[in-house]
């Protein structure tokens, strides 16, 4: 069994998928940072200042002033802001993965013609 382990893991694939998660997981960062520090900032700034990952609904019907305010009453809150901000983090490291694979495409050699 020791022998077995040894020979999955030094095959490349193991190796390829290790080095794939960290840069993936690199990368996400950096996506989020450009949604969160960059985008989001000018979404909230055309939308009038209105922070989108902060917005809510205290479902006792009570208005509160902050997300925070609700959750120290002891409101049930539904965040509908916080899967707004993850869709749109989704939609966009979609986007740029598709410009990373068509890039990379681009630069693969064409496969020779049978």
């Amino acid at each position: 069994m020791g022998d077995e382990f040894k020979k999955f893991i030094a095959q490349g694939n193991v190796l390829d998928l290790a080095v794939g998660v960290i840069i993936g997981g690199a990368f996400g960062k950096i996506v989020n940072s450009l949604v969160a520090d960059i985008l989001m900032p000018v979404i909230g700034l055309l939308m009038r200042g209105i922070n989108v990952a902060q917005q809510f609904v205290a479902l006792n019907g009570v208005d509160y002033a902050t997300k925070e305010e609700a959750i120290k009453a002891g409101a049930a809150v539904l965040s509908y802001g916080n899967f707004l901000q993850a869709t749109i983090d989704f939609l966009c490291i979609a986007f740029v993965l598709f410009l990373v694979v068509k890039q990379a495409n681009k630069l693969k050699k064409p496969a020779p013609a049978a």
